[in-house]
């Protein structure tokens, strides 16, 4: 498995960037060829007055191979090409193949 992380800085305006992204930018997202899944979120816990991010988002993806096909793909083009209609605090993305995964031990009552 390998992963998509993608880290958005606080932006110019909150109401203006979750309402682009959840109507423009993510269904632009699912359309990309090979994804096996993603999740995002605009309400990052934690955060105080320094933090550094607003939203984050994810997605998983066969291998790396996989989402280098995704990213160059006309989809991935026009994915990428969308960031700065929203993200006007930028973006910080990471790619990374998962190293170990496990799931929480099944609680006894």
């Amino acid at each position: 498995m390998h992963k998509l992380l993608v880290l958005y800085p606080e932006p110019a305006d909150r109401l203006e960037f979750t309402t682009y992204y959840e109507s423009v930018h993510i269904p632009l997202v699912q359309k990309l060829p090979g994804m096996l899944g993603c999740r995002y979120s605009l309400d990052l816990s934690g955060q105080d007055e320094g933090s550094c991010y607003f939203a984050v988002f994810e997605a998983d993806f066969e291998d790396e191979q996989a989402l280098a096909r995704a990213l160059l793909s006309p989809e991935g083009a026009d994915v990428q090409s969308d960031v700065p209609n929203y993200a006007t605090g930028g973006a910080v993305i990471l790619s990374y193949p998962v190293a170990g995964s496990w799931s929480a031990a099944p609680s006894h009552r």
